[in-house]
């Protein structure tokens, strides 16, 4: 994980450079043997003392190819390379303020031997979050690049989060987040919190031990005095306590350390009585790390580190960042063993008696070729959530979410600002298990040059509500089910059963697209869309009221204002209306099946009757059949003048208009109704 030990080489060598700086003549050259080294910090300094060096006219510095003019030769080839050197040495250190400013000036060099100038330019740009002139200069770049390689294969991926980074601008933000508070930030890199008991957060610190300098005028004996012992800056795990996001009194873990080892990035058993944490070193620039064990020993303290076996570490390769679920059933860990995707992968193992099984590659579902970092996983919900840059994001690594059991994953959506920014975004962990998405922590660089720190999250709640009664009596629906469901990501969120009040109330995100389905035994489903994009500006919204209609199986349910043409079978345009709204019923209650009825008056003989009002029951079922209903659901009958409601002539044997108006009638009635086994989506939540 870049950034880990990065912060105290900005003091140490910081300092170093101080001393050096007395001696050295050839900025440039010393410039250059830091930079070899990949002490890009050092390299920094002495490029920018080296600048101050040239005696560079203005009009020296215009691209080359103006006016025809030869390409750069002697001193100004030297200072475009001290330019070139110092944009990639702060690039190199994360110091993307510093690195856009040098970009900008060696790609208006316009140099053809920095072809790669531009691409880089842009990656500042957009970590800087200039996503406008971040894409400008990725398509630019894009336009006039030849080379076949990794520049060229990532930059349409460039393009996207750029444009993806545009569009999330004014979304609604699902959180709010804030830095923690306290002295867990104080120092160093802090990252990868493990909440313990509520009131404690351990946490991963690469903070000094060693007190502060006197003040002195002595620079070189002042930083012989520092570096005496070596660096002071190592990464190890620390323990504060507090709420609120706010924590005090960071101590160190007792816990052995191993020399010449950072160690922390840790996670701990259901029981807290096993701590697996990552150990690494870092040699020339190239990192190596495993996972180890450690259990609590009577008095608190912890055993002496273990490596865990190759089921998990692969000797030649990395294997960090360990995760156990709460019911402590897997494992999960980054790792770029063989078998992967490409660069760190998320791997998982079976936990059997506290030992971990074979190791499983989570697949192409997560994984890319790409970094894939940080696993944080909800057993109750199915839902894991992990950092990568290898998918459209903000920039840097970002969080997803993706939704599965272990053996399918669902595909990862990212989970937009603000838990993303333009930087590294990683580790999530939840303040409570058991609400693992209201609050918890992030690490993050978005508010540093170099180094990671703990952020509080908190999500912000919207609340959509409503009410639900019955036709006929206009009183509260009490014991109907309401359903909450995301029909964009095709998941079940809440079902609740309402109380005398008939009211329902759900947490819902902005910008979201949902169904309420409301039932109850005998009554007809009713199935309620809406769009909370109005809680963009609001905390909560009221639905519609809805109204179940109560059914019994065989009772025909009579449709006013079905209308045909005298001695015709053909719907008028107002019927079609009234059949709109079964067709919605039907639609609402897919298990139903019915029967489409129509009845005459007296007049006319009896097989007249039944032809007349067959062909009327007929037309309403082709009209239902023609807005997308089953035809396996729907029976046509005509019952002619067999089932008056109403007397078709008066005790005096006159006519009877009112009563044979009532006679000529649409109805329908239920059939049957299968049991519906499951409900229309899964019952895993997506919150």
């Amino acid at each position: 994980m870049k950034k880990i030990t990065l912060c105290w080489l900005v003091v140490f060598l910081g300092i170093m450079g101080a001393v050096q700086a007395q001696y050295v003549y050839d900025f440039k050259h010393t410039a250059d043997v830091f930079y070899n080294s990949r002490d890009y910090y050092s390299a920094a300094q002495y490029y920018n003392k080296a600048l101050g060096t040239f005696k560079i006219k203005p009009e020296q510095v215009l691209p080359y190819t103006v006016s025809g003019a030869a390409a750069p030769t002697g001193k100004l080839k030297d200072y475009q390379q001290v330019v070139a050197r110092l944009a990639e040495s702060y690039r190199l250190f994360y110091d993307y303020g510093n690195a856009e400013t040098w970009y900008a000036q060696l790609v208006g060099f316009n140099n053809p031997a920095y072809p790669q100038a531009r691409y880089w330019y842009a990656v500042c740009l957009r970590f800087n979050g200039k996503y406008q002139q971040a894409l400008d200069e990725f398509t630019k770049f894009k336009q006039s690049y030849t080379a076949a390689d990794e520049l060229s294969v990532r930059t349409p991926l460039e393009i996207a989060c750029c444009q993806f980074a545009l569009s999330e601008a004014n979304k609604e933000p699902r959180f709010t987040i804030v830095k923690t508070a306290g002295n867990v930030n104080e120092g160093g890199a802090n990252y990868a919190p493990v909440v313990l008991n509520g009131n404690r957060l351990m946490y991963t610190s690469s903070r000094s031990e060693t007190p502060p300098l006197p003040v002195t005028t002595d620079k070189q004996a002042a930083a012989k005095k520092q570096t005496k012992k070596g660096t002071p800056y190592v990464n190890d795990l620390y323990i504060a306590s507090g709420r609120n996001n706010s924590y005090e009194n960071s101590e160190k873990v007792k816990i052995p350390a191993a020399k010449g080892y950072d160690q922390g990035v840790s996670a701990l058993t259901p029981d807290g009585n096993t701590l697996y944490l990552t150990r690494w070193s870092v040699k020339d620039g190239v990192k190596q790390s495993a996972i180890y064990i450690s259990t609590r020993q009577n008095g608190g303290e912890w055993s002496e580190p273990k490596a865990l076996g190759d089921n998990v570490n692969v000797t030649g390769y990395n294997s960090m960042q360990p995760y156990i679920t709460t019911d402590g059933k897997y494992l999960l860990f980054a790792s770029n063993r063989p078998g992967g995707m490409g660069k760190n992968d998320l791997w998982y193992c079976i936990m059997s008696n506290g030992t971990p099984g074979g190791a499983r590659n989570m697949g192409t579902a997560i994984n890319t070729k790409d970094e894939e970092q940080g696993p944080f996983y909800d057993a109750e919900k199915n839902l894991l959530v992990f950092s990568t840059d290898g998918r459209v994001g903000l920039g840097g690594l970002d969080f997803f979410q993706s939704e599965g059991d272990f053996g399918t994953w669902s595909a990862p959506v990212n989970m937009g600002k603000p838990l993303n920014s333009p930087k590294d975004d990683i580790y999530y962990t939840a303040l409570d298990n058991t609400h693992p998405f209201a609050a918890g922590f992030i690490s993050s660089d978005r508010e540093s040059i170099c180094c990671l720190e703990v952020f509080g999250i908190n999500r912000i709640m919207k609340i959509a509500s409503g009410l639900i009664i019955d036709c006929e009596t206009k009183q509260p629906l009490e014991g109907a089910t309401v359903t909450l469901l995301d029909t964009v990501r095709r998941k079940t969120i809440k079902k609740i059963t309402l109380d005398a009040t008939g009211r329902y109330t759900f947490e819902v995100d902005p910008q979201r697209y949902y169904k309420i389905v409301a039932e109850k035994d005998n009554y007809f489903t009713k199935a309620l869309y809406f769009n909370s994009d109005m809680l963009e500006r609001v905390d909560s919204m009221d639905n519609p009221t809805l109204c179940l209609q109560h059914y019994e199986i065989e009772k025909p349910i009579i449709l006013n204002n079905i209308y045909y043409d005298f001695n015709k079978a053909t719907l008028r345009e107002e019927s079609k209306a009234v059949l709109d709204t079964v067709v919605d019923m039907l639609k609402d209650n897919p298990k139903i099946t019915i029967e489409m009825s129509a009845h005459t008056d007296s007049v006319g003989s009896v097989k007249y009757n039944e032809k007349l009002s067959q062909a009327r029951a007929q037309s309403c079922v082709d009209y239902l059949i023609s807005k997308g209903i089953s035809q396996d659901r729907l029976i046509a009958k005509g019952y002619g003048k067999s089932r008056p409601i109403a007397p078709n002539s008066l005790p005096n044997h006159k006519d009877n208009p009112e009563g044979r108006q009532m006679n000529r009638r649409t109805e329908f009635k239920v059939l049957k109704r299968q049991v519906q086994v499951k409900d229309e989506y899964d019952s895993n939540t997506s919150q």
